[in-house]
């Protein structure tokens, strides 16, 4: 498949040599000069200007070029790894990192007009997200408990904001953290609790090789983390939904 993006594009910033800037750098140097982190698990996405992600991906598809090089890969003559670079940095840019460079879904909320205040959980939702120490997949279950406060969010809205908050470099601690952010900031509920089931193939793959080893770890918040009888009711309807998968 031969890659659509053009070859080049103008450059925003000249050095007084009159080479330009690698937009990496550019994009680097404004990210500082606003004092905005970019940790491997943070957004960007509100300091992208048109076209940089375009340019990103030339960029990226260069440098994985010349890694596959580097692992002496002979990329003009193999035909299976002739476009690989290509197909990597739209991977990385647009799939399985795009929870840093795309911003996050439309998600509307709405008054809670009935004023329901059972607890209800959403799950188990499908997350896939990337060791940050190795660039290989966490693929898991996540589940979400919700007790409504004065707004709510449709179903499907809790699997979006998962896969845009999963879909970065990661450890699955600072993910479930981060998603239980997002998610208090779009319905601001009178409880939230949060359960993630993942593999991580740093360990499967690669390392100590245990294939069956998985991790499993929440977050409880509000109503959740001061009534235990809440938090009890939330991993009881968990185990419900996983018996439910299973028959």
């Amino acid at each position: 498949m031969t890659s659509t993006l053009p070859s080049s594009f103008p450059s925003l910033s000249i050095t007084p040599d009159s080479a330009p800037l690698p937009i990496s750098l550019r994009i680097r140097e404004r990210l500082d000069a606003a004092g905005v982190a970019y940790l491997a698990n943070d957004n960007i996405s509100d300091h992208l200007r048109d076209g940089e992600l375009e340019q990103l991906e030339i960029e990226v598809a260069g440098k994985v070029r010349e890694l596959l090089r580097s692992l002496v890969i002979d990329i003009d003559k193999d035909h299976n790894t002739e476009e690989t670079a290509e197909r990597v940095a739209r991977m990385y840019l647009h799939e399985v990192f795009k929870g840093r460079y795309h911003e996050q879904p439309k998600i509307a909320s709405f008054p809670n007009v009935k004023k329901l205040d059972e607890i209800y959980t959403v799950g188990p939702i499908t997350v896939r997200s990337a060791c940050s120490h190795h660039l290989v997949p966490i693929l898991g279950n996540c589940w979400i408990g919700i007790k409504p406060g004065d707004r709510v969010i449709g179903l499907s809205k809790f699997s979006r904001v998962a896969d845009w908050v999963f879909s970065r470099p990661h450890i699955q601690e600072e993910a479930v953290m981060i998603l239980a952010d997002e998610i208090e900031r779009l319905c601001e509920p009178q409880g939230l609790a949060i359960l993630v089931k993942a593999q991580h193939y740093c360990m499967k793959w690669r390392g100590v090789k245990e294939p069956q080893t998985s991790m499993v770890n929440s977050v409880v918040r509000g109503d959740f983390r001061i009534d235990p009888s809440l938090k009890a009711e939330f991993f009881e309807l968990v185990k419900q939904q996983e018996c439910m998968l299973s028959t």
